[in-house]
């Protein structure tokens, strides 16, 4: 396995305001197009200072939030979980997502109709299990479909802030055993889960929750945020991590920041399955390989394990 990570962008060429489908939004509060511009520009740069790859999604006029590119699937080794939108503003971007999955080598699984599911915005593994939230955006059937197919262990959460809408907005993992999150956005069962399944979890206060403290880029050590995180940067060199800070206030306008911007092609660093990929690589010819045994713990539809 590749050890260069590779992170998809989409120029915010067509990115503004055109609607409102998440409380962010307000279309008398514009995006300032070319501050846009330079925000992700300067974005851009940054992950590629830290040795990724940065390959482009080509932005589509009318389809302004394609620039959110962790929306655009959920990656598990070479198969990109294709998102099927709630909202129909979005529902355009699918079949340009496909294209591009496609054409790179993906093996593309589309839900079925009638499932909602947002992609790597609600779905994000932390060690071997992914953490799925629910409600707002993605439906609960969909983990359970894409447990079925991956055969990972998926704890879904509700989300009951519409302020936070996808999982990415409230919770970070930073490595297989290590995450940010921001307690507020979950019910109590989610709370719970996570404190009782993720030994080390940094929470983060509502005022830099608002700035989007918990919608960071993980690469390495190197975590990306938004401005108007101190508290949360503080905390995370103490425990060894280097935090870089850039301004995405335009994009924040659509309920939107630094991670909402990405998609990491390779899994993040976070993952199991990952991991795991990177040790049978390693193994020498004539060994078996570490198996990816299914781990079938999948929550009943009310959200309880």
């Amino acid at each position: 396995m590749n050890d260069t990570p590779r992170i998809l962008m989409c120029p915010p060429d067509y990115y503004g305001i055109q609607y409102e489908i998440n409380p962010w939004m307000n279309r008398s509060r514009p995006a300032a197009h070319a501050e846009a511009c330079r925000q992700w520009e300067q974005l851009r740069r940054i992950l590629a200072d830290t040795g990724a790859t940065i390959e482009l999604l080509e932005p589509v006029p009318g389809l302004p939030d394609l620039v959110f590119t962790a929306n655009a699937a959920m990656i598990y080794q070479q198969t990109a979980y294709l998102s099927r939108f709630r909202h129909p503003e979005r529902q355009g971007e699918e079949p340009i997502n496909a294209r591009w999955f496609s054409e790179h080598g993906y093996r593309v699984e589309r839900l079925p109709e009638g499932y909602y599911f947002e992609g790597a915005g609600d779905a994000l593994f932390c060690g071997d299990t992914l953490y799925a939230g629910y409600r707002i955006r993605t439906d609960i059937r969909s983990h359970q479909y894409i447990s079925r197919k991956t055969g990972r262990r998926v704890i879904s959460l509700e989300l009951v802030d519409p302020y936070y809408y996808h999982l990415d907005t409230c919770f970070c993992p930073l490595n297989h055993e290590a995450a940010v999150y921001y307690p507020a956005a979950f019910d109590s069962y989610g709370q719970r889960a996570l404190r009782e399944n993720i030994p080390l979890l940094v929470e983060v206060q509502p005022e830099e929750a608002r700035h989007f403290a918990c919608n960071a880029v993980v690469v390495g050590r190197r975590v990306v945020t938004n401005t108007g995180c101190a508290r949360l940067h503080q905390e995370l060199r103490r425990l060894g991590f280097e935090p870089v800070e850039t301004p995405l206030s335009e994009f924040v306008k659509a309920g939107g920041s630094a991670k909402c911007l990405t998609l990491r092609l390779d899994g993040e660093d976070a993952a199991g399955w990952r991991r795991e990929a990177k040790a049978a690589d390693s193994v020498p010819a004539g060994l078996d390989s570490p198996s990816d045994t299914p781990h079938f713990d999948v929550p009943a539809a009310d959200g309880n394990l």
